[in-house]
C-alpha cells in the first residue's frame, strides 16, 4: 500500500487516523489542495502552493510547512513517472472540545496522499445548469464541499457529469471545475472573484491560448450566452480540459467537441510531453 504523510509521519493509507475532535471532521474547518504530477514532476508547484496560502489567510491560518518542506514531502510520495495527482488537505486541528470560536494555539492537522490520474474523456461530456447554492467565498479552496457534493449528485441523477452552476444569470464554474466558452472565435471564461475558484489549469488554458494567437476575454458569462455558445470547456486539476457536447439535454454546437478545443487539447498535451521529457519547466 501507498505511503500518506500525516503530521510528520510516513505511513500506508489504512494506518492514518485523524481524532473525532479534529476541526476537520467537526465543522469543515480547513482547505485543501490538488497537484498533477507529469513525469513524477509536480505540476506548477508554485502557482498551488500560492493559492494554498491564499486559502489558508482566508480561514485565518498561517502556512503549515514552507514551500521546501512541502516539496520534500512530495518527493517522497511521489510514486513512478505516471500521471498522478497529490491530494493535500490541512485543518485547524484538534481542540478540546467542541466549540464554533476558533482555538487559541491549536496545532494544525496536515495530511497528504497521491493517486493516479484517470484519462479524462476524448469524446465530450453531457452537463446541466443548476442555482449556484454555494457560499459567498468560493475563491477559497475550503474543505466545506456538501454544496458542491449535492450539485454534482444533482447532474449525475440526471445522466450528467458535472453541473455547471448559475448566480443572478451569470454562470459561474462547474460544482468541481472552472468554466470555458468559445464565443465569435473568442475563449471566454469568468474572471477572479469571491465567486469562482482560481484555478491554476484555468490560468495555464488562457497562457496558452494566448501564446499560440487564440483570442481570449475574461468577462461575465450570461445564462444565454452559456446556452448559445459554439462550444463550452470545464477544466480541473485531475481532468484537464474537458469539452462539454451536451448541455440540458441540447447539442452543444454539433454535439461534438468543437475545433478550438481539440486545438486546446493538442497544445495542452503537447505542454504537458515536455513536462515529462523535461524540456519545459513544470
Amino acid at each position: 500500500m501507498a505511503l500518506v504523510y500525516l503530521n510528520g509521519e510516513y505511513l500506508p493509507l489504512d494506518q492514518a487516523k485523524v481524532p473525532v475532535l479534529d476541526r476537520g471532521f467537526l465543522f469543515g474547518d480547513g482547505v485543501y489542495e490538488v497537484i498533477p504530477v507529469y513525469g513524477g514532476r509536480p505540476f506548477r508547484l508554485e502557482e498551488h502552493l500560492r493559492r494554498l496560502g491564499q486559502s489558508l489567510a482566508g480561514i485565518r491560518m498561517a502556512q503549515p510547512l514552507s514551500d521546501g518542506e512541502w516539496a520534500a514531502i512530495f518527493e517522497r510520495l511521489i510514486d513512478g513517472p505516471g500521471d498522478q495527482y497529490i491530494y493535500l488537505q490541512v485543518t485547524r486541528g484538534v481542540a478540546d472540545k467542541r466549540d464554533h470560536a476558533i482555538p487559541a494555539r491549536i496545532r494544525p492537522t496536515v495530511f497528504a496522499m497521491v493517486s493516479p490520474i484517470a484519462p479524462i474523456p476524448l469524446d465530450g461530456i453531457k452537463a446541466v445548469t443548476l442555482d449556484d447554492i454555494r457560499w459567498q467565498c468560493c475563491h477559497i479552496k475550503a474543505t466545506t464541499l456538501l454544496a458542491n457534493v449535492l450539485l454534482r449528485q444533482d447532474a449525475v441523477d440526471r445522466g450528467a457529469a458535472e453541473a455547471i452552476l448559475v448566480r443572478d444569470g451569470f454562470a459561474t464554474e462547474g460544482a468541481a471545475s472552472n468554466l470555458f466558452i468559445v464565443q465569435d472565435g473568442s475563449v471566454v471564461t469568468p474572471p477572479k472573484g469571491h465567486d469562482i475558484l482560481p484555478g491554476i489549469t484555468r490560468d495555464l488554458v488562457l497562457e496558452l491560448a494566448r501564446q499560440h494567437g487564440l483570442a481570449t476575454q475574461e468577462r461575465r458569462i450570461r445564462l444565454e450566452e452559456l446556452k448559445a455558445a459554439a462550444e463550452i470547456w470545464l477544466t480541473s486539476s485531475t481532468r484537464e480540459v474537458l469539452a462539454v457536447t451536451e448541455l440540458d439535454g441540447a447539442k452543444v454546437g454539433d454535439g461534438q467537441p468543437g475545433p478550438v478545443w481539440r486545438r486546446i487539447q493538442e497544445i495542452y498535451q503537447a505542454y504537458k510531453q515536455g513536462l515529462r521529457e523535461g524540456t519545459r519547466s513544470a
